[in-house]
């Protein structure tokens, strides 16, 4: 077996040249997604008590478990007569954000691994049958996977989007009632959430079109040839008639 010995010329080959980068771009989609943290306010009013508009907030983020988020009043401050801490967002979306993380993580853990074999076993992952083989099947896998993932999740916050829009305020029970008024304050811009699903679908891209790199280093596309060299002995090809 062939000792640790650092050899960055694979780095230079479309092989390590395409994993470095789907090691930075699953850093970028696991960070933009699981680091996420937005408030939604909500002006209330309930005249002639109060005329001027009291701010309620619900904070929310990775992973997005909207019914776990209550709105929270100013502190000491009674608005309406109403529990508004008893009143959540509405959704639970925890199992695609966790999906789409979790999955990022472990690619960018197998990126790390691959680079080192590459980098420190260049001869022993070449002149392997079974590495390039694993290689190539993970890559396949990973490709689908980030196709399911990142599509899950892109429906999971489209779907985070509208339980945190307009809408939130006819949804809650105290500003239905017609002393009550409420009116939609504003939401924390989800622009990191589109470009987590931006680089989702550009894993997918890269990992798939790598494939073809890795399968050329597998037997598959190069098969060992066990027949004897003709120069050596072999028997010679039949001559045409």
């Amino acid at each position: 077996m062939s000792g640790f010995q650092i050899n960055l010329n694979p780095l230079k080959e479309p092989l390590g040249f395409i994993k470095v980068h789907e090691w930075i771009a699953s850093i970028f989609a696991f960070a933009t997604c699981g680091g996420f943290k937005g408030q939604i306010e909500i002006q209330v009013s309930c005249p002639p008590t109060i005329t001027e508009n009291k701010t309620i907030t619900a904070t929310f983020g990775y992973p997005f478990r909207l019914n776990e988020a209550s709105f929270q009043p100013p502190p000491g401050v009674n608005i309406c007569d109403v529990n508004w801490k008893s009143y959540v967002l509405i959704g639970d979306y925890s199992s695609s954000a966790q999906f789409y993380v979790t999955f990022a993580v472990f690619v960018f853990l197998y990126c790390i691994a691959a680079l080192l074999l590459y980098v420190g076993y260049t001869s022993l992952y070449l002149d392997s049958r079974k590495l390039p083989m694993i290689d190539f099947v993970v890559t396949l896998v990973a490709t689908f996977l980030w196709l399911v993932s990142t599509s899950a999740w892109a429906k999971a916050l489209t779907d985070i989007k509208i339980a945190t829009g307009h809408n939130i305020v006819q949804e809650l029970s105290p500003c239905k009632k017609k002393e009550i008024l409420c009116y939609f304050g504003s939401v924390t811009s989800m622009g990191s959430l589109n470009v987590s699903v931006i680089f989702g679908f550009l894993n997918m891209i890269l990992w798939g079109g790598n494939a073809w790199f890795v399968y050329k280093e597998t037997s598959l596309h190069s098969p060992s040839n066990t027949s004897a060299p003709h120069s050596q002995g072999g028997i010679p090809p039949p001559t045409g008639i």
